[in-house]
């Protein structure tokens, strides 16, 4: 009787109603990068989208609060009028938004002859 006894298998130890622990890790991982790391990029994606079209007469605001207008624009830097004959060189990731696109010229409705 005894060997029979021990011969029969183990009761099935209750599962969690979650499941395995890695399994649990594995989705905080995923939910991780949908909530926090995917949406980051994509900001900075349209943060280097932003500094990389700024243009002669955009109105900006910087990182630091001054607003001001674009009077140049070189490879890393900006020159911004924020007053008359006042104009301070920025950094472009100085920028933190664009508050006005300078107004593109229209263009003429009769062709030139």
């Amino acid at each position: 009787m005894i060997p029979f006894l021990l011969a029969q298998a183990a009761p099935a130890a209750p599962s969690s109603p979650l499941g395995n622990p890695m399994i649990m890790m594995v989705l905080m991982l995923v939910m991780m990068y949908f909530l926090l790391i995917r949406p980051q990029r994509q900001r900075q994606k349209q943060q280097d989208t932003m500094q990389s079209s700024l243009k002669v007469g955009d109105q900006v605001v910087t990182i630091g609060g001054a607003h001001g207008i674009i009077s140049s624009v070189k490879e890393k830097t900006i020159m911004v009028k924020v007053a008359d004959n006042v104009k301070i060189e920025f950094d472009k990731s100085a920028v933190a938004s664009v508050a006005k696109k300078a107004a593109e010229p229209a263009e003429s409705a009769t062709p030139a002859a």
